[in-house]
């Protein structure tokens, strides 16, 4: 089978199962997800599998969703992220955020772009491409995990606890716009926290304030960011103060700790001890013995309570425009006829900071959608799109060969 005949057999395949594919997009977004809590929506996708026949549908140790499909020697994972942040103010939505509505061709929903639009094409696209006999020699993988939760957590245990296997390439479904994409800055989190020393406010003269000692802090990294670093491809580096909590007695008495917390998005050339010598560079002399820069750190269980405790510190990554990954991927979207493009970033992070950055496991992005629709009350994801996708995921594998042997 050639890779034309591939792609219009996959693209007839499809079609019989547009309307089901679009089902099951709105029936994962009506089933709320947020806070990690997977349960729920993860019945459902794992429903879906079995019905479609997967080898192996279930949960992971954490409460992550596993399909899988062959035994092949070469090993592909299909990664969506199934969990979503909150409503917010529910008064703000025009709509019922998880029902959501279709206008113009597009659903209106929480999750619908980051990231449950990549899961239907990622499932039907394994079945069909399974169908067409286009797996042989593949063991592929559908991880529906949650990254809301803590980037990177869920794809660690995936490599290290429950499956334990780790793929020679990854695909990650948060939305690009239909085009590829192979990479995006690091972060790191990290806190300031400041001691003082409590009083009176009617006596305020015998406290030391702890949020004003933060003060020159906050003005500082204000001021810091143009001097950041800077990347051709990835771009320049950001910081953010994100947060802010003070322990006080009262209301009525001075704060004797305060604390804020900085998102600090990193490009190549940059590593998280030099991130946190720049904070502590901002701290004025007389206050270094009562203040401190630490990175945060997560060990919180997940709603099965599974704990794998990690540091906050997710690297940047980017894939060469000439790997045979980006390639294969390029390929398959000119075989299903979607407009040409260069390879693209994302601004915001994913689960590739572990794949891609600490794993140094071959990854790239393709999902339906556009990011900066994601965690608005405006979410929304084109259902063409959606349907669409499902002709990549299916070509991918055997595009990989092609690019393999050439």
């Amino acid at each position: 089978m050639n890779q034309s005949s591939s792609a219009i057999d996959v693209q007839k395949k499809v079609e019989t199962h547009h309307e089901d594919i679009l089902k099951f997009m709105r029936e994962i977004c009506a089933i709320p997800s947020m806070n990690s809590q997977l349960k729920d929506v993860g019945t459902r996708i794992i429903e879906e599998m079995k019905k479609l026949g997967f080898d192996e549908a279930r949960f992971d140790k954490m409460g992550n969703v596993i399909g899988k499909i062959g035994c092949g020697t070469k090993t592909l994972v299909f990664d969506s992220h199934i969990d979503t942040v909150g409503i917010g103010d529910a008064s703000v939505w025009k709509w019922d955020p998880f029902e959501g509505k279709v206008e113009n061709g597009m659903l209106y929903a929480r999750g619908a772009c980051d990231e449950k639009g990549s899961t239907p094409g990622m499932i039907y696209g394994m079945a069909i491409a399974r169908d067409l006999g286009l797996l042989d020699g593949w063991t592929v993988y559908y991880f529906g995990n949650m990254e809301e939760w803590c980037d990177g957590i869920a794809p660690n245990t995936f490599v290290e606890v429950d499956p334990k296997v780790r793929p020679d390439f990854v695909v990650i479904g948060e939305p690009t716009k239909m085009q590829v994409y192979r990479g995006h800055k690091g972060r790191v989190e990290l806190k300031v926290v400041a001691k003082g020393k409590s009083a009176h406010a009617a006596s305020n003269q015998l406290g030391d304030n702890a949020i004003y000692k933060l003060l020159p802090i906050i003005a500082g990294i204000r001021d810091l960011e143009p001097k950041l670093g800077d990347h051709p491809f990835l771009g320049h580096a950001k910081i953010t103060v994100s947060d802010m909590t003070v322990k006080t007695p009262s209301l009525n008495a001075v704060p004797d700790e305060a604390t804020i917390f900085i998102d600090r998005r990193m490009t190549f050339g940059e590593t998280k001890e030099t991130a946190i010598e720049q904070i502590k560079a901002l701290i004025p002399e007389k206050d270094k013995a009562s203040i401190t820069v630490e990175e945060l750190f997560y060990d919180e269980a997940s709603y099965t309570g599974f704990v794998f405790p990690v540091d906050k510190y997710f690297p940047a990554w980017a894939l060469e425009e000439d790997h045979l990954l980006v390639q294969a991927g390029q390929a398959v979207k000119q075989a299903i006829g979607l407009p040409e493009g260069k390879p693209g970033k994302w601004e915001f992070s994913t689960n590739g900071i572990y794949w891609a950055g600490k794993a140094g496991i071959p990854s790239i992005g393709f999902g339906p959608g556009d990011e900066i629709y994601a965690h608005t009350v405006g979410e929304c994801v084109p259902l063409e799109e959606v349907v669409k996708a499902t002709e990549f995921y299916s070509l991918l594998p055997k595009m990989i060969d092609k690019e393999q042997k050439a």
